[in-house]
């Protein structure tokens, strides 16, 4: 059997650090791309990391707070991302327990279905608007978020990550 889990103790999370990962992924999700429909939502993965880390810091609450940032900054139908963004947060937070049992890998693949739902209830949503359905590549950036989980996921954890150098003298 093999062993995915690291000997490394993780220091706890600085919540600046949390918020500066989440103002640079509303950043990066407002950087014009054109009609490219593989551009994966930042957003949503870097708060379905945290959802999954610290699911006591980062909530629906800030899902929402974030939802309707994107959707005034896109002009989209109001509420369609913070309604998507805190069904996602909901899910992840719920399922959080779970998926930290898992290799980053294999949590990239229960992330799909969770990227899928969010991408579902914004084209309802858009749809309810009286917009039109964009085309079966609208889906393109499910797959291109989840791919996307595994660099992510050791980037966020770098700055909690202890020196490997040990001291004979401390226990742990």
């Amino acid at each position: 059997m093999i062993n995915h889990r690291s000997s490394r103790i993780l220091l706890p999370v600085r919540i600046g650090f949390i918020w500066i990962s989440l103002a640079i992924a509303l950043v990066l999700h407002f950087v014009p791309i054109g009609r490219f429909y593989a551009v994966p939502d930042f957003v949503a993965l870097v708060l379905a990391f945290w959802c999954v880390r610290e699911p006591r810091l980062v909530g629906m609450g800030t899902a929402f707070l974030l939802g309707v940032a994107v959707d005034v900054a896109h002009g989209a139908a109001m509420g369609q991302h913070a309604l998507a963004y805190v069904a996602l947060a909901f899910a992840c937070a719920s399922m959080s327990r779970r998926l930290l049992w898992f290799s980053p890998a294999i949590q990239a693949l229960h992330m799909v279905p969770l990227f899928l739902m969010v991408q579902l209830i914004m084209l309802v949503v858009r749809l309810m608007a009286g917009g039109r359905f964009p085309g079966w590549e609208y889906f393109f950036a499910t797959f291109t978020t989840a791919a996307l989980w595994l660099p992510v996921h050791y980037l966020l954890l770098l700055p909690q990550m202890r020196p490997v150098d040990r001291d004979e003298n401390r226990p742990i």
